[in-house]
């Protein structure tokens, strides 16, 4: 029985059109590195000040698109069909395109963490699933890349996959 749902962002509530050739290029000159992928490890074990930096580049690229989001109607019929379920929101988005897109669309969440709490998807479920005080084996997560299955697999949480 599903207790409490968990929601991906970009690619499975909205569409974020980020120019990610740009941002890693931008991203490369601030740690001074070619191969910075896999990026999420890449940031996660960099010291604080160049973190920092990464996330204020983040932040820009996301922020300069934020007029051109769409939304993807399957993940938001599914956030409108579980309306009376408690409601989380993980993404490695930032906190600032975040706030735009709940206040723009007006969308509710329980708790919302972003890439500022943790950069492991895995993680951010097992904190999101604390916060909506459900077992992990009761929650539905919704997201969109085979990353977000694998995570849900890995903490025990059903899973579905949006296109």
């Amino acid at each position: 029985m599903i207790r409490a749902v968990i929601f991906d962002l970009d690619g499975t509530l909205i569409q974020l059109p980020i120019n990610y050739q740009k941002m890693y290029a931008t991203f490369s000159k601030i740690m001074e590195k070619e191969q910075i992928r896999p990026l999420l490890e890449t940031v996660a074990n960099l010291d604080k000040n160049t973190r920092k930096q990464i996330f204020k580049a983040w932040d820009r690229a996301e922020l300069e698109v934020s007029e051109k989001i769409t939304l993807n109607q399957e993940g938001i019929d599914l956030y409108y069909e579980y309306a009376d379920k408690p409601k989380a929101l993980v993404t490695m988005q930032g906190k600032a395109i975040v706030k735009a897109v709940i206040d723009r669309y007006r969308l509710c969440f329980n708790f919302v963490a972003t890439r500022e709490n943790s950069l492991n998807r895995a993680e951010q479920l097992t904190i999101a699933a604390a916060k909506l005080e459900t077992p992990l084996d009761a929650v539905l997560f919704v997201g969109n890349t085979e990353g977000d299955a694998v995570a849900a697999e890995k903490v025990g949480c059903q899973f579905r996959k949006i296109t």
